[in-house]
Parts: structure tokens; C-alpha cells; sequence
């Protein structure tokens, strides 16, 4: 819970860092681009009180997601903040559209243009106050992992580009007189509108659900093999219902011999560490496996033998022989056609052990 309480002020904190440093930047930027009757400086104005409108939603959106479990939402709301994220997203292809349509207006009418020395001067202050708070956004939000503050960082680092596009349109303004405003300004939209689509992506593959990360899986594999009688480790699915709430399963592998009794404390033990050790709420399950049968070992053989032939198939575990039967596990890539698959090595497994009959699950590859 502490975590959690300082998770939000620190995302809290540097948000409104990110208002008052953008509302500044509007406020320099909206002067100069009226007084110089300048379209990129006016947008790049626009740009960044549309990124101080986004801080406010991440603020609102980080209080709504730290709302405690209820009845109708026993997962809590930690997805609020995914939601924030595509609302963010949303905006800004709004910002870009809304741009892009006034850089065509203004390529038809560009008007008159009084650039000065001293808005040059200004914009180039404001690059480097933009790229400051991008790396000071951007490195808070990976260090509490919050997906908004991730984007409102590269976002500030994009608009430093940006801007340095509207410096150069000052620049050939004041030496050769020519302007290049409203084309600019297209650029600009669509560079806006690139960040826009990345950020909205990223938002709604978290809301679908996205592959968990290989670090992450393979640190709580590597946790579980640590417990006395585990044999191994196998089929992680983990759901994430926000930044600090993640509940998935494990199957763990052991002896067939053991009881009742020891299974049961067993997957206590494994549930407890993994909670106290990675703050992940993990259900065990069980293969049971017997391994001293000199049968055993040489079938499973056989089955890695066979899939070899199968690059749409990634393992086999789960193998369990009993006195006419066995069963095992494939895990085979989503497009894959499965059923056929499972046919032919069912098939060729029958005809090396014709008194025997297999019985194959099939698994996803949910993590790498």
C-alpha cells in the first residue's frame, strides 16, 4: 500500500511540474507567434497547453485507478490509467487534425510575417526547457512505471523537435524573407499526429492485453524452482489490471509420489513468495511427473524427436505416463493448426508404442 501511496504523489508531482512548465511555454510561445502573426509558433503554443491538459488527466486518472477493490470491480481500477493513456492519445490527433487544417489555410493565405531576433531567442529557451522536463517526465515515469508519464516524456522530447522546425522557419524568415509557415506547420501536424497514434497503440494493447514481459516471467520461474521439490516451472499467464496489480498462474512439475499434504503446503509456499517477493497474486498448479521410469524418459525423448519436425511447436512438458496411457503438453504458436498437429504426433507415437494411449493438451505461448 505504501508503494502504491507513493507511486501517486510522485506521478502527481511531476504532472503538475509538467503544467506549470508547459503553461509557461504556452505563454512565451502565444505571444511571440501573435506578435510576429506566426502559424508554427501559434501551434507549437497550442501543442504544448494540449500537453498541460494531458497532465491534468493523468492526475485525475491516477487518483480514479488507486480506488480501493469493490463488489463490482474485485481487480480494482489500476486500468484507469491505461484508459488515460488513449484518452491522452486522443487529444493530441485532435491538436494534430485542428493544426493540419489551419497549416492549409494559412499555405493558401499566409499573410504577413515579423519575426524578430528576440523570438528566435525565445524559442530556442523553449527547446531546451522542453527537452529538460521530457528526460525529467520520462525517467519518473519509468521509475514508477506509469505508462502516461512514459508518453508525456517522449512527447515533450518530440515536441523539442518540433520546435526546432519552427526555429528554422524564423531563421529563413529573417535572412532570406521567404515564408514557409503553413508548410511547416502540415509537418508539424503530422509529427503530432505520429506521436498520437504511437501513444493510442500502446494504450489500447494494454487494455486488450498484451505478452508479459520475458524478464519479468522468467524472474518468477527462476523464484518457484527455488522450492524444495519443484522440478520445474511451466505455463506462466499473467494479467495485468494496472501498474501495481498483476494476477496470473503457474504449473509446477513434481514427483508423483508426494502427498496430498506436501502438495498442498508446497503451493502455499510458492504463492506466498511470489506475492511477498514480486507483489503477484499467482494460482499453482500441478504435473506430476515420474521420472524414474526408464519408459518415461524414453518416450519423452521420442516426443522432443518428433516435434522437431514441427517449428510451429515450441515444448513439450507436462509428461506423465500411467499403465496404458500418457499425457503431455505442446505449446504451439497461436496460427498454428493444431488440431492437425496433434493428430500426426498422436499418430506416430501410437506407432512406436502401439499398446499405449496419448492424450495431448494443448498450450499458448503467452510469454516467451
Amino acid at each position: 500500500m505504501e508503494k502504491t501511496v507513493n507511486r501517486e504523489k510522485v506521478i502527481i508531482r511531476t504532472s503538475i511540474i509538467g503544467i506549470i512548465g508547459n503553461l509557461i511555454l504556452v505563454g512565451f510561445k502565444a505571444t511571440v507567434g501573435l506578435i510576429a502573426n506566426s502559424i508554427s509558433i501559434i501551434l507549437d503554443a497550442v501543442n504544448n497547453f494540449s500537453d498541460a491538459f494531458s497532465s491534468i488527466i493523468t492526475i485525475i486518472g491516477t487518483k480514479l485507478s488507486n480506488k480501493k477493490p469493490d463488489d463490482q470491480h474485485p481487480y480494482g481500477y489500476g486500468r484507469i490509467e491505461y484508459i488515460t493513456s488513449v484518452t491522452i492519445a486522443l487529444i493530441i490527433l485532435v491538436a494534430a487534425v485542428t493544426s493540419a487544417i489551419e497549416s492549409v489555410q494559412k499555405i493558401f493565405n499566409p499573410g504577413e510575417t515579423e519575426h524578430s531576433i528576440a523570438g528566435a531567442i525565445v524559442i530556442g529557451g523553449a527547446i531546451l526547457v522542453k527537452l529538460c522536463l521530457g528526460m525529467f517526465v520520462k525517467g519518473q515515469g519509468k521509475k514508477v512505471e506509469s505508462q502516461s508519464l512514459i508518453a508525456s516524456g517522449s512527447d515533450a522530447f518530440f515536441d523539442a523537435i518540433i520546435s526546432a522546425g519552427t526555429l528554422v522557419a524564423v531563421i529563413v524568415s529573417l535572412i532570406w524573407g521567404i515564408n514557409i509557415e503553413g508548410y511547416l506547420g502540415v509537418v508539424i501536424s503530422l509529427f503530432i499526429a505520429k506521436a498520437g497514434i504511437e501513444i493510442l497503440k500502446e494504450g489500447l494493447s494494454s487494455l486488450i492485453g498484451t505478452k508479459a514481459d520475458v524478464e519479468l516471467t522468467d524472474k518468477l520461474k527462476a523464484l518457484v524452482k527455488t522450492h524444495k521439490g519443484v522440478l520445474g516451472a511451466y505455463d506462466v499467464i499473467l494479467h495485468s489490471y494496472g501498474p501495481n496489480k498483476i494476477i496470473g498462474s503457474v504449473h509446477v512439475e513434481v514427483e508423483d509420489g508426494m502427498s496430498a499434504r506436501e502438495i498442498h503446503a508446497l503451493t502455499h509456499e510458492v504463492t506466498e513468495d511470489v506475492y511477498h517477493n514480486m507483489g503477484i497474486i499467482i494460482t499453482v498448479g500441478i504435473y506430476a511427473s515420474n521420472t524414474t521410469d526408464p519408459l518415461c524418459l524414453e518416450m519423452q525423448n521420442k516426443i522432443r524427436e518428433i516435434i522437431k519436425d514441427y517449428p510451429d511447436v515450441f515444448q513439450m512438458h507436462g509428461f506423465y505416463k500411467g499403465e496404458d496411457f500418457a499425457m503431455f503438453d505442446l505449446v504451439i504458436k497461436f496460427k498454428a493448426d493444431t488440431e492437425t498437429i496433434k493428430s500426426e504426433v498422436i499418430k506416430k507415437m501410437e506407432e512406436n508404442y502401439p499398446s499405449y494411449k496419448f492424450i495431448i493438451s494443448v498450450d499458448s505461448k503467452y510469454t516467451d
